[in-house]
């Protein structure tokens, strides 16, 4: 039998981030050092529900989405790394810096997420995140994540 080679699949995702079909945008996890770093990943495929719009003669992820997923493997990394008595409650996506696209996402692409935690308190945590398709950037930011009340 062939041993998985991620910590978290689909499901497992779906305790710790409140998104559903279709706006859950990560597949895996693959590593995860609580407080620390996390690797995700997102399979692209030609039938997402954006590509119908965005751009269908030369279908492109839109570079908010590839944002969006980011802040998403980044919000695990939050809640599994945040203080015990704040397990369970909502993390939202405050705010973005520095973003910058490099190059195009587009169906049939595999994108891994690495986020790496820049200062995190009680309730705020500043994560520094990099995508990449076949080893290179495509974008990269500064997320800010916070804990509801």
């Amino acid at each position: 039998m062939k041993e998985k080679n991620y910590l978290m699949d689909v499901m497992e995702i779906q305790k710790y981030l409140p998104h559903r079909y279709p706006f859950l945008l990560v597949d895996r996890i693959l590593e995860i050092e609580e407080g620390k770093r996390i690797v995700g990943l997102k399979n692209v495929t030609f039938n997402e529900h954006f590509f119908q719009g965005h751009f269908p003669q030369a279908p492109v992820m839109p570079g908010v989405l590839i944002i969006e997923a980011m802040a998403q493997v980044g919000g695990v990394l939050a809640y599994k790394s945040a203080p015990e008595e704040t397990k369970g409650k909502l993390i939202y996506f405050a705010a973005i810096d520095k973003v910058r696209f490099r190059k195009p996402v587009v169906p049939g692409d595999q994108v891994i997420f690495e986020l790496e935690i820049v200062k995190c308190k009680k309730r705020v945590c500043k994560m520094e995140g990099k995508a990449y398709v076949d080893g290179e950037v495509v974008a990269e930011g500064i997320l800010t994540a916070i804990l509801a009340e």
